[in-house]
């Protein structure tokens, strides 16, 4: 039995390889057709394209993107999420001890995803938008797209119910969101860090008002 499943792998394996070794193939055989202005043209498109990617990251690094940073007041952040397409606020109390795991893996996710702005808003300092945006449960994420919020991330329910869930989690969870470009599975979570018995399922894209029932209330935990 055991020869046998060894015997399946080993054509799967070779069926793999010769497949990966008609598609190199083709591919050299297409550029070797290539005329020299041909490829002096892929070229010159490739390197536009990596000239674009560049400006572009540059124009996010002038709008304060690729770090996580604390504005405030409540006028800051709708100048903040205006000039940006995509944007996550934590709404924090300093008093609260999972704000501060929020912190360590938003700190994280800031500079891996350029393309989002990460910032953080102690709510003591925002009594009019924490009221506007039902904001009850502490910490919560407010996961932004072109200027209006299409998402709450409220407590750790989405998370795994776990104050110990991974960097990978969060990040799956804002991907389908679609508020950072995830080139993960987003309809499965990632099993790092998660607990056995833990249940995390794909999260619709949607706007989520805040809730007062989540189980992560803010207690002001220190």
């Amino acid at each position: 039995m055991a020869n046998q499943q060894m015997d399946i792998l080993s054509a799967v394996l070779e069926q793999s390889a010769k497949l990966m070794e008609e598609q190199v193939d083709a591919q050299l055989s297409k550029l070797s057709e290539m005329d020299e202005d041909e490829l002096d043209r892929l070229k010159e498109r490739r390197l536009d394209a990596l000239k674009k990617a560049q400006k572009q990251k540059q124009e996010w690094l002038s709008k304060g993107h690729g770090e996580y940073r604390e504005i405030s007041s409540e006028k800051d952040f709708f100048g903040e999420v205006k000039e940006s397409k995509n944007a996550v606020c934590h709404f924090y109390r300093s008093s609260t001890f999972r704000c501060k795991i929020i912190d360590k893996h938003l700190t994280i996710l800031a500079k891996k995803h350029v393309e989002t702005k990460f910032i953080k808003l102690n709510v003591e300092k925002a009594p009019f938008l924490t009221e506007r945006l039902r904001i009850k449960t502490i910490p919560t994420l407010a996961l932004l797209i072109d200027g209006k919020t299409k998402d709450y991330v409220v407590g750790f329910t989405d998370l795994g119910n776990t104050d110990d869930f991974s960097t990978e989690i969060l990040e799956w969870r804002l991907g389908c969101s679609g508020v950072i470009n995830y080139s993960g599975n987003l309809m499965d979570a990632p099993t790092a860090g998660k607990k056995s018995g833990s249940k995390i399922t794909k999260v619709e894209k949607k706007t989520i008002r805040g809730r007062s029932n989540d189980s992560d209330s803010d207690s002001g935990d220190d």
